[in-house]
């Protein structure tokens, strides 16, 4: 097995081809993480206003607007490479929109769990009580953290020493 195989970079795809490919994947991964945070987001704008939510504690308060800030967030980091795409159509930016979206994906993740973790330990706050939802949170917190993150960078660091090594 040659470094080039290792890579994944293929001795077939040329420079400007491999970064039309990597910006075409990563914008279809941030489409579907942008349709569920919009979701998430419209589910977290309407429930102002539903009835009930006046009884809902100041920890809940807290909780619910750390949800939407997040939420927000990382709706604009998902649609931002999209929009960024559109603009810069046709200019000789690709790589550079390429190492930017791929940043904001990163930022729009964790602003994804954020608002994720808080959202669920809004609901369960508000049927369970603080324990169960504090519990829960952290489940939230703890999954998203490890299949996101973690274990991405785990198998990137293990790649990177089986490179060198070779």
């Amino acid at each position: 097995m040659t470094l080039g195989d290792m890579t994944g970079t293929g001795s077939d795809e040329s420079h400007k081809e491999r970064v039309d490919r990597e910006l075409g994947e990563l914008l279809q991964g941030l489409r579907v993480a942008a349709t569920g945070v919009q979701v998430l987001f419209a589910f977290l704008l309407t429930l102002p206003f539903s009835t009930g939510f006046d009884k809902v504690d100041a920890t809940g308060r807290w909780l619910f607007y750390v949800a939407m800030l997040s939420a927000a967030i990382a709706s604009i980091c998902f649609i931002a490479p999209a929009t960024q795409h559109r603009i810069l159509f046709r200019s000789t930016l690709k790589e550079l929109m390429l190492h930017r979206a791929n940043r904001l994906g990163v930022i729009g993740g964790i602003a994804l769990a954020i608002s994720m973790t808080c959202s669920t330990g809004l609901v369960v706050e508000a049927f369970l009580g603080v324990l169960p939802a504090a519990l829960m949170a952290g489940g939230v917190a703890g999954l998203s953290g490890w299949l996101w993150f973690v274990l991405p960078l785990i198998s990137r660091y293990r790649r990177r020493d089986q490179i060198e090594q070779s």
